[in-house]
């Protein structure tokens, strides 16, 4: 409260300046989804009744089940790699404890392009198995389906299980050492101290790290689609380009927005739950116990199987492709489709993060003339999944667009055509929208940890409010700021449903290419663009294990 008052500016044109500039953000930021909503309650052909007794209850069916599946299979891998690399010494544990975050760096639809390359019929796993055994048909032999929603679920959980693996083992390290020492004392084995004190202490971050994964699920278009799973993403796509029906795809939207709500809910739940698990400043840390023999040997193939299956896998399948067909670095349209990514990407990062920064100084600055509960409603955007914000951008901005031709065309006689959703800027636009929440919680983050005498000595000595950002805080959250545009930058880089729908005619970015070619089963020219979206991701992720080892 004392911070809120030293920061609040004394109404005035300054003032206004900052409030109006945040109210306009804030709209720009929250109009995709009310969009979303709008068209969903006024379409021009409500086919919801069709919807709800053919297709809706299968998408809605197979989505659920898929979270079903990712949501066990990320708890149970994210909390044990977590507890082992917390509680134990065991050969590779210091190199695995960094490299199971690396799955992060890799986009969940390159894992299902590899995993099927890998695993198929003609992949290299089963022609070994052929050779290996003298087998000549399928029928000599069995092998799971690999384009399932079974592959589906081990794809995204095997991409996604970091977040529960990054909040637990923080939940598991803040925990005092004491207390796992009482509970072997009272005669618990190593499977009573993680059920009876681990775990229940932990709870609140897995459920927090399994919704964000969740969050991921529903977003999912690249992955599904390749393994032939039709969930509410693919309903959308489906509906809005086959049928040409925006205002049914608006409907299975809002279906799969209720889904993502109730996730979000669990998370801030679980996110507050939290809080009561850190132990006190002077607690003992945690020692870890080493493990010798088979148990050794267990424990690195335990945490060593996810990393491989959502790292090793995709990164050698491609790098192999690429080393097979060095000519593909040259094919045409790489090139291109790398200088749009870092034009949309790049872009959208400087727009996103400065939008962030403008924001949250004029909340902090004006006080009451903004209403605090902005910050939490524009984060919205980064669990909307991207076919939702591209439908809620895509509809108004053709509205807007054929408007603006008409008064062009009414005052000069030249028709200029699309301006908006003709270019990149929608894509643009539907990043910073996307990762909006992302920005802003790193700016956030930043200035709380700012002593607000700082500022109030700068504004003593005649500095406006444009002065104290520009003096004070910028050159005080360089690392912050640095880090929020990296990371906003590297999820524009591997963006895909949003990209797809909004990106003009023969416009191609990597991640649209890798999708494209892929689906037309041209790995070998997909495997460049494929490892540029993961050098790019990797550089992110090497970043944060950088930050943890500081």
């Amino acid at each position: 409260m004392t911070e809120q008052k030293t920061q609040t500016r004394r109404p005035g044109r300054g003032a206004d300046f900052w409030t109006l500039g945040a109210a306009v953000i804030a709209a720009v930021v929250l109009a995709p989804l009310l969009s979303v909503l709008w068209i969903a309650f006024h379409p021009t052909e409500n086919i919801w009744p069709h919807l709800l007794s053919t297709v809706l209850p299968r998408y809605l069916r197979s989505t659920l089940e898929l979270m079903l599946g990712v949501g066990v299979l990320t708890a149970v891998i994210g909390t044990v790699t977590a507890w082992l690399i917390t509680m134990y010494r065991f050969p590779g544990a210091r190199l695995l404890e960094h490299a199971l975050l690396f799955p992060l760096a890799i986009p969940a639809y390159v894992g299902a392009y590899a995993l099927v390359d890998f695993f198929d019929f003609s992949g290299a796993f089963q022609v070994a198995l052929r050779g290996a055994f003298g087998w000549r048909s399928p029928a000599e032999y069995w092998f799971p389906e690999v384009r399932s929603q079974g592959a589906a679920v081990l794809v995204l959980a095997s991409a996604f299980y970091p977040y529960v693996y990054l909040l637990t083992r923080a939940a598991f390290r803040e925990q005092s050492g004491g207390s796992y020492e009482v509970a072997r004392a009272l005669g618990a084995g190593p499977w009573g101290v993680f059920f009876r004190v681990g775990l229940p202490l932990a709870r609140p971050a897995i459920a927090a790290g399994v919704s964000l994964a969740l969050m991921e699920t529903v977003a999912d278009y690249g992955t599904t689609t390749h393994f032939g799973v039709q969930t509410l993403t693919t309903g959308i796509f489906t509906t809005w380009l086959t049928t040409g029906n925006a205002g049914g795809a608006a409907q299975i939207s809002g279906v799969a927005m209720a889904l993502i709500v109730a996730l979000l809910l669990v998370e801030r739940a679980g996110r507050r739950s939290a809080r009561f698990h850190g132990s006190a400043r002077q607690a003992r840390p945690v020692e870890r116990q080493r493990l010798r023999g088979w148990r050794g040997g267990l424990a690195l193939l335990v945490c060593a199987l996810p990393f491989a299956l959502g790292f090793v896998l995709p990164v050698a399948v491609m790098a192999g492709h690429a080393l097979v067909r060095p000519s593909s670095w040259l094919a045409p349209g790489l090139m291109a489709a790398l200088g749009n990514t870092l034009l949309t990407a790049g872009g959208a990062a400087l727009l996103t993060v400065g939008a962030a920064l403008f924001l949250v100084y004029a909340l902090r600055m004006t006080g009451r003339g903004l209403p605090r509960w902005i910050l939490p409603v524009t984060a919205l955007g980064y669990a909307a999944p991207g076919a939702v914000l591209a439908l809620g951008l895509l509809v108004p901005l053709a509205g807007l667009d054929h408007r603006l031709a008409d008064a062009v065309l009414a005052l000069t006689g030249h028709d200029p055509g699309l301006l908006l959703t003709g270019t990149a800027a929608a894509i643009v636009l539907a990043y910073l929208v996307r990762f909006f929440g992302v920005a802003q919680g790193a700016v956030e983050s930043a200035f709380g940890r700012i002593s607000p005498n700082l500022p109030l000595a700068a504004r003593s000595l005649g500095r406006g409010a444009g002065g104290v950002l520009r003096e004070i805080y910028l050159p005080m959250m360089r690392g912050s700021v640095a880090t929020a545009l990296l990371v906003v930058f590297v999820e524009g880089v591997k963006e895909l449903p949003a990209t797809l729908l909004l990106r003009p005619f023969n416009f191609n970015t990597l991640a649209t290419r890798v999708q494209e070619l892929a689906s037309l089963e041209q790995l070998g020219d997909a495997a460049p663009a494929a490892l540029l979206v993961m050098a790019v991701g990797l550089v992110a992720v090497a970043l944060m294990a950088r930050s943890e080892l500081r």
